[in-house]
């Protein structure tokens, strides 16, 4: 165990300096695009004729073609998506240009000869704007550069439409125009002959960097066309900055590529590592937002404003979860804009990473914040509906896996999900690296003590071991662990014995004997509960006792006599008939609520719902549910307040985290149905978060899509995909990711440590960062 930690803190000390450090440049954290690159590689040097000006660009070209022929973005199992036909055709005009590659030229041409009927069959129901303007001109550039393009008898039709198609929006929509984002100008480099032009329309377009809608393609272009001076400094700006392959935009935001970095690792599981380097990143933020919040900027058009909701809806997430104090306000202002909201109802199929991005903000709502309730709604209506709908392409960012994510979401709420399998899934969605498995010490003590075998009831020691091991994320918190599992085990024995098989006299001397703590006279399962109980509180108190050097027995037994009242008086008015009035009934619960006190009618037990309706007998059933579920409901929102909010409570962080836990895991068991009394719905999740291994092979690089050239805004399209996906390489021509023996041995890392067997929360660090650190070591080294 010790020589693993020390593996995990180098390899957290090497992400520290490779990623957090203030001397690296974000960029190197942002996906070459394929399609951009190949255009600087075709720039002439002015100087020198015949030789291209930005080589780099060409030699990462040269290095990037996939076996298969082709350039773009992959699926998540390898194979190539509508993205790589442009993206191809645009490499192989820039090899072709420079006679570099007549090998990778005639492997790209079998490549586009062999798949281009079946991508576009694929896609052509729902074919993108960026594809009907850019592939056209890429299959005329082509040919104009001399590549011996053919096209099947069957395709020419499918290709004849595409071309109808964009004369069809060249007719309709103008140059640049407000109602359609990205404009027809910022594809320049993909506009026909007979598409009017001039130069001096050109240059009026380009922006202060000197570039054409921050598009590298179309800058590369506009400066081949004019010679503008302008442009040449954009392009050289971006070429010393991104030596080894460009993005699909620049410049980006480097804060959203901050935020986006933050968000990948916490989905990892990975944040307890780096929480100083979280921490140092979101107060900048906090300040910015700070400063602004008396008078929020207003988004400039449409491109603006959805780039604006998409990083601040992330921004607002990120530092409610670690306590800022923030106004909803800080994204919600979309909701007063009625052309925002009128264009993501329109088109909710090309924004689902930014409506996630919403929705997933108002996990965090508080009680009385109406507006992220709107918001709320709004979002998750849009996201159904996309998922009613086969289009598949995002405006802003996404990932092969993407429409699973937004299922999951949609399906249970983020409270009523446990961490660990939230982690779990985003590393085997984005094909990184797998999780922990967990101490299974719970069970041995279960079965020591005879509580695993009382021959009645629920016997539950592996949903609650489950249950603990995987909602907690707190470091350095075994024992607190154990604390929370073994408690879970004896109460639910304790909770059936009081509830189905005890005689009233049995569980009165259960509870006296607890009052006295004396279990002298008990018997059977009275004697098994009794002693297990004074078990757990001996060796609690006594690790207490050598940690803080203070005696906490008394007040441990304390806790449990009153729950032992609880359960007796619950079990009295049961036997009895006596039916409580609302008021006692909870203040009774607040103690019994040490188990689940959601009482069946079938068992003979009141519970809130019942007695509401038995107070209001106007109502009818539904109408008492109702009330019950708004009681909750802002209880909850109170709850999450108390626990991300600072100011709200003395409780230490980890502390308050710890009640998020137990609420998470309440929501769990119960959110829509009673999943703790059941035998068979938790196996699945059971079997994801402790037996089965999770599945970390990387199979094939994966890249932000080429979509974004049909994004609504330039400057976040690739940012946040990159840390949406499996990491990419770069310089390798099919990279494969494994976390072999090799690797351990030189990582310092036991070879036991990758064979499944092995329990403990720190295999899933150790794996994920093995990835992370590999990927630094590529995304840092040249083609």
């Amino acid at each position: 165990m010790e020589s693993s930690l020390l593996s995990i803190q180098a390899l957290v000390t090497k992400i520290k300096l490779e990623t957090f450090s203030p001397k690296n440049d974000l960029y190197s954290f942002v996906s070459p695009s394929a399609y951009d690159t190949a255009w600087l590689a075709m720039v002439q040097d002015p100087k020198e004729r015949g030789r291209p000006l930005f080589k780099g660009c060409l030699d990462w070209v040269m290095s990037n073609q996939k076996e298969e022929g082709y350039w773009g973005v992959s699926s998540a199992d390898g194979r190539p998506t509508i993205d790589t036909l442009p993206a191809t055709l645009a490499c192989l005009v820039a090899l072709k240009t420079w006679n570099a590659s007549d090998k990778g030229v005639e492997k790209g041409l079998a490549f586009v000869h062999a798949n281009t009927k079946m991508l576009v069959d694929v896609n052509y129901q729902h074919l993108p704007r960026w594809f009907v303007i850019v592939f056209p001109g890429m299959v005329e550039l082509a040919r104009a550069t001399g590549l011996d393009l053919f096209m099947q008898d069957e395709l020419k039709g499918v290709i004849s439409s595409i071309f109808k198609e964009r004369q069809r929006i060249f007719e309709t929509e103008k140059p640049v125009d407000k109602f359609q984002y990205p404009p027809i100008f910022s594809y320049l480099e993909a506009l026909p002959s007979t598409y009017e032009i001039d130069e001096q329309a050109t240059v009026s377009h380009l922006s202060e960097n000197g570039s054409i809608f921050n598009s590298p393609s179309a800058t590369a272009c506009a400066y081949m066309a004019t010679g503008n001076q302008k442009c040449m400094d954009y392009l050289e700006s971006l070429a010393q900055r991104c030596p080894y392959g460009v993005p699909s935009m620049y410049p980006m935001d480097g804060g959203l590529i901050k935020l986006s970095m933050v968000d990948h690792i916490q989905k990892l599981g990975l944040a307890e590592h780096f929480q100083e380097d979280i921490d140092e990143i979101l107060e900048q933020f906090f300040r910015t937002y700070r400063n602004r919040k008396k008078q929020l900027s207003e988004p400039r058009g449409t491109d603006d404003a959805l780039a604006k909701l998409y990083k601040d809806s992330l921004a607002f997430r990120l530092l409610r979860m670690h306590g800022y104090n923030i106004t909803p306000w800080s994204f919600c202002w979309f909701l007063n804009h009625e052309d925002i909201l009128d264009h993501l109802e329109q088109n909710c199929e090309h924004f689902r990473s930014l409506i996630y991005n919403v929705y997933r903000a108002t996990d965090v709502i508080f009680a009385g914040e109406y507006e992220l309730e709107e918001a709320r709604m709004f979002s998750r209506k849009l996201l159904e509906k996309t998922m009613k709908s086969s289009m598949a392409y995002d405006n802003f960012v996404t990932f092969p896996s993407f429409r699973g994510v937004i299922e999951q979401e949609l399906s249970l709420p983020w409270i009523a999900r446990l961490d660990h399998l939230d982690h779990r899934m985003w590393i085997e969605e984005n094909r990184v690296s797998p999780l922990w498995t967990g101490k299974a010490s719970f069970y041995r003590w279960s079965k020591v003590t005879g509580l695993c075998d009382m021959g009645f009831g629920r016997e539950k020691t592996t949903y609650c071991y489950f249950a603990v091991a995987a909602s907690s994320c707190l470091p350095s918190d075994s024992l607190v662990r154990m604390i929370v599992a073994k408690s879970a085990i004896l109460i639910t024995v304790a909770d059936d014995f009081f509830d189905m098989k005890g005689g009233l006299d049995e569980l009165q001397e259960l509870t006296e004997a607890v009052q006295r703590w004396d279990g002298k006279g008990l018997r059977g399962p009275s004697k098994v509960i009794f002693a297990a109980l004074v078990d757990f509180v001996t060796e609690i108190a006594t690790e207490f006792l050598h940690q803080q050097g203070s005696d906490i027995t008394r007040y441990l037994q304390d806790i449990w006599r009153e729950t032992f009242s609880s359960w007796l008086l619950e079990t009295t008015w049961s036997n009895t008939g006596y039916i409580p009035s609302a008021d006692e009934y909870l203040r009774v619960g607040m103690t019994s609520i040490a188990t689940h006190t959601i009482k069946e009618q079938e068992e003979g037990k009141m519970n809130l719902v019942l007695l509401h309706l038995k107070e209001n007998p106007d109502g009818d059933i539904e109408d008492s549910i109702g009330y019950v579920k708004n009681i909750l409901d802002e209880k909850r929102k109170d709850l999450l307040q108390h626990v991300l909010m600072d100011e709200l409570s003395d409780l230490s962080k980890p502390c308050k985290h710890l009640h998020l836990s137990c609420l998470k895991v309440f929501q769990m068991f119960f959110d829509s149905s009673n999943r703790f009394d059941s035998n068979t719905e938790l196996l699945q999740d059971i079997k994801k978060a402790i037996y089965d291994p999770p599945e970390y092979q990387i199979l094939k690089p994966i890249t932000p899509q080429r979509c974004s050239r049909g994004v609504t805004t330039q400057k976040s399209s690739t940012v946040h995909a990159h840390f949406n996906r499996a990491f990419t390489t770069r310089g390798s021509k099919s990279p494969k990711f494994f976390a072999t023996i090799d690797d351990c041995r030189k990582l310092l890392i036991p070879p036991r440590w990758l064979d499944g067997a092995l329990a403990g929360r720190n295999r899933v660090a150790l794996i994920a960062l093995i990835f992370f650190t590999r990927y630094l070591d590529i995304v840092h080294q040249p083609s």
